[in-house]
């Protein structure tokens, strides 16, 4: 089943169940998945593919993230728990994500690889790890980790 009509089927599920937490960020999220669909036939491509949606889906979450930050310097904490309710619905379509052990592990084995020595090498550390392992890792965490490891 495509992640597209995985989305459509809980959104009937969640509207059918008067499920006021989840319906309203599901719409947000084929509302987005819609208008890439119109974005991708104006570049004469058929239809969007799941990996384009994980992608948006990733991008949705980072947003969100960004907004938890401004809502916990604010201290308005509805809107911070209403924003970590939709990270939590959306999270549900994406691939798991590793944790940070085994994070630290893949970018300790990454970078023996490599042969990387310092900062400079970054690109080619993060290069290697998103051609492996881009579905999987949070990218945000990743650098911070090289950066550590580096120094």
């Amino acid at each position: 089943m495509s992640l597209k009509k995985l989305i459509d089927d809980k959104l009937n599920q969640a509207l059918k169940a008067k499920d006021k937490n989840t319906y309203p960020t599901l719409r947000l999220v084929v509302s987005a998945i819609k208008d890439a669909e119109i974005a991708a036939r104006s570049k004469k491509q058929s239809e969007i593919k799941d990996s384009d949606i994980t992608s948006l889906l990733k991008k949705m979450i980072k947003q969100r993230n960004e907004s938890c930050e401004m809502y916990k310097k604010a201290g308005r904490n509805e809107l911070l728990d209403n924003e970590k309710r939709e990270i939590e619905i959306i999270n549900q379509f994406l691939p798991k994500q590793l944790s940070e052990e085994e994070t630290k592990k893949i970018c300790e084995e990454t970078i023996k690889s490599v042969g990387a020595t310092s900062m400079k090498d970054m690109g080619k550390i993060m290069g290697a790890l998103k051609s492996k392992y881009s579905e999987t890792l949070d990218f945000s965490r990743v650098s911070s980790i090289i950066k550590g490891l580096l120094s």
